[in-house]
C-alpha cells in the first residue's frame, strides 16, 4: 500500500475513533438503569428496559470497533498493513476506506 493511501486510512481511522468515543459517551448515557419509583406504566417500563438492552448491545459492538481501529491505527505503519491475515493478498483500498479495521479480504472473511 502506498504513502499516500496509508495518510487517507490514518485520517479516517482517526475521524472514526473520535466518533466512536463519543457514540460510546452517549450510549452510556442511554443505560442508565430504570429506577421503578420512576412514574411510568409498566408497559413504558418494559420497553424502557428492552430500549436499554437494545443499546447496551450496541455499546458493546461500538466498543469491540474502537479497539479494532485503535489496533489499525497502531499497525498502520508495518509493511503488513492491508494484507489479508488470511490469504496474504492485499485487501482493497475501498473495503479500508468503509472498513479500516478489518484484517481480512472479503472473500475470507465470508468464510
Amino acid at each position: 500500500m502506498d504513502l499516500k493511501n496509508k495518510e487517507i486510512l490514518k485520517i479516517k481511522i482517526l475521524e472514526l475513533i473520535e466518533k466512536s468515543q463519543k457514540d460510546i459517551l452517549d450510549m452510556e448515557n442511554n443505560t442508565q438503569p430504570v429506577a421503578p419509583e420512576n412514574s411510568l406504566g409498566r408497559i413504558s417500563r418494559m420497553d424502557a428496559i428492552n430500549n436499554k438492552s437494545v443499546i447496551e448491545a450496541a455499546l458493546r459492538h461500538k466498543r469491540n470497533k474502537l479497539t479494532k481501529l485503535k489496533t489499525a491505527l497502531s499497525k498502520i505503519e508495518n509493511a503488513d498493513f492491508g494484507v489479508c491475515n488470511s490469504c496474504k493478498n492485499e485487501i482493497p483500498i475501498a473495503r479500508l476506506v468503509l472498513m479500516p479495521e478489518s484484517d481480512r479480504c472479503v472473500r475470507c472473511a465470508d468464510r
